[in-house]
């Protein structure tokens, strides 16, 4: 069975118009806390317009123990992740009423935390980019496995946890390189005194980068430290990422090693003489 909602409508309901009980969402009007407790269920908003596929994800997440709430248009989903706070969201490209673009937009301008990961029909590099400048963390291409889709969601959840995990446990710490600071309890980015809005992940892969700067982090390591994967077969997901950070902090941040990772230095240090040496003396982490 699966758990259908609409934007007027007060809960989910199925297909058959019966709502749901109360423990497949939280009640509305109670806001859904991110870090779910002991014995607390994680809601999953999925926003599907093919009923096959919508029913299919949604029954299997219930199967793993999530609850789950589904949106079949652009504009029920915004309304719904709104009132009920998703913990994640697993979001169609295509819709009808709003794309998943634009209800990407719109979840983070109301919840900038929540993870989303993004289906698409199309394997196309552009339209990939364009969903993670607008906040997308992962994506997949159908067809997909169900059991990557489960993968990928709880990997998600676990960087979610561990970032909140850190800015609680960890004392104010700024990493600076050059005219780059990136703030890892406040999650913010300031480049040349500007701030730079970045997804979840890109943080997260930035961090990464830069508490090593200027050494090469293979692809394998990066999904191992921030996606939590333990083998190669994201790499892409690693390149795409890393060409979204380019395009906002610019290419010359980020030395391509061919065959090997990544590495994030200053612009100087790409150059020779004055300008490399100026460039290593700006950098260090900040207590």
């Amino acid at each position: 069975m699966s758990d259908h909602a609409s934007a007027s409508a007060p809960l989910p309901h199925s297909a058959s118009g019966a709502p749901f009980a109360a423990s497949s969402v939280p009640s509305p009007g109670v806001p859904h806390q991110a870090a779910a407790g002991p014995g607390e269920q994680r809601l999953v908003l999925v926003v599907e317009d093919e009923p096959t596929i919508a029913d299919a994800v949604a029954a299997r997440l219930r199967a793993e123990g999530f609850a789950t709430a589904v949106a079949t248009d652009g504009p029920s989903a915004v309304a719904l992740a709104e009132r009920q706070r998703p913990d994640i969201v697993v979001l169609d490209v295509m819709l009808p009423g709003l794309d998943g673009l634009e209800v990407c937009r719109r979840i983070h301008n109301v919840h900038p935390a929540v993870p989303v990961l993004m289906l698409t029909a199309r394997d196309d590099e552009t339209d990939l980019l364009v969903g993670l400048a607008v906040g997308a963390d992962d994506y997949m291409t159908k067809p997909f496995s169900m059991r990557e889709l489960v993968a990928r969601v709880h990997v998600l959840l676990r960087r979610m946890e561990r970032a909140q995990a850190a800015a609680r446990r960890e004392a104010p710490e700024t990493v600076r390189l050059a005219g780059l600071s990136v703030d890892r309890t406040q999650r913010r980015v300031h480049l040349d005194g500007a701030e730079i809005h970045l997804t979840p992940t890109e943080f997260d892969l930035l961090m990464c980068l830069a508490t090593r700067p200027r050494a090469v982090l293979s692809r394998e390591q990066l999904l191992a430290e921030v996606w939590d994967w333990v083998d190669a077969s994201g790499t892409r997901t690693v390149d795409s990422h890393i060409k979204a950070l380019r395009r906002k902090l610019g290419a010359e941040w980020i030395r391509t090693v061919h065959g090997v990772g990544y590495a994030l230095e200053t612009p100087g240090d790409l150059g020779t003489g004055p300008a490399g040496t100026a460039g290593s003396a700006g950098s260090g982490v900040v207590p």
